[in-house]
């Protein structure tokens, strides 16, 4: 099975670019392939809308927390959010409509985290400030809207040759780990040799037997180069195309019931890890 990782950013640029990596996955290996970087969305709408099979992780948001999408009266079903709540704003639209939610609530209840957030450690996907997450998640929903693919538990009638899912390389991590560490930074005085060491040891994880135990298979051709980008997006992205390469091995099971209106990030529960 072809397997794409991508790690994504709200606003790509030829000095921020978006990141993907494209892997084979065939029995307990995953090949990587190739690593390429796209300034603009475009590279990855052709991605997404190349021929199956194939199944994509992505490192955003898919959906909003049930608790948001209720108190701001928005269908249920994400096909429909995304379509008629999400796509037809702009962002600063979409900035103001966040901010306006957030102004008059309680501290504690401004933001609110999904199912899956709370299991693996992410942020609400209403966060604009900091690591914009809630700008990722207004530029990737309509992209995976638009594309049409399918997305196990939101939208299961999108092409089933051509399968996207959300991924969060910090719960591949804690996976692999045990922990999140520091090991990239997109500001050049904060990265440290500490961090350079941190992204070799994760690429070396990737091979061993705990990756096996935990993910099902290894990683193999591996360029070792891929530990020297500071930033760290194409390792992010390659730890994107294991949850990808997890969740197809796993028959895309979520396991519960917000799942289906919020999104899942997948990644095996870290209880069991």
């Amino acid at each position: 099975m072809k397997i794409y990782g991508i790690d994504f950013t709200s606003s790509p640029t030829a000095r921020k670019p978006l990141a993907g990596v494209e892997c084979r996955l065939d029995g307990d290996a995953l090949a990587f392939v190739d690593v390429c970087e796209w300034s603009d969305f475009s590279g990855l709408r052709d991605t997404l809308a190349s021929p199956g099979p194939w199944v994509a992780g992505l490192d955003f948001p898919f959906g909003q927390s049930a608790k948001f999408i209720e108190n701001m009266g928005w269908p249920r079903r994400w096909a429909c959010y995304a379509r008629t709540k999400v796509k037809p704003l702009s962002r600063q639209e979409f900035r103001k409509m966040m901010d306006d939610y957030r102004r008059p609530r309680l501290k504690g209840d401004k933001e609110h985290r999904r199912a899956t957030d709370i299991q693996f450690g992410a942020v609400s996907p209403q966060k604009l400030y900091g690591v914009p997450v809630g700008l990722m998640f207004f530029e990737g929903a309509p992209i995976l809207l638009d594309a049409n693919v399918m997305i196990p538990g939101l939208r299961d009638d999108g092409c089933a040759e051509r399968v996207a899912v959300e991924a969060y390389p910090g719960a591949a991590l804690q996976t692999l780990l045990g922990k999140k560490i520091q090991y990239k930074s997109d500001t050049k005085s904060k990265q440290t040799a500490e961090m350079s060491k941190a992204r070799e040891r994760i690429l070396n994880k990737l091979s061993d037997e705990d990756a096996m135990r935990r993910y099902g298979f290894t990683v193999i051709n591996t360029p070792a180069n891929l530990a020297d980008d500071p930033k760290g997006d194409a390792l992010d992205a390659l730890l994107c195309a294991i949850q990808a390469a997890w969740a197809y091995r796993n028959d895309y099971a979520p396991t519960s019931p917000e799942y289906n209106v919020e999104g899942w990030i997948a990644n095996p529960p870290l209880r069991a890890c």
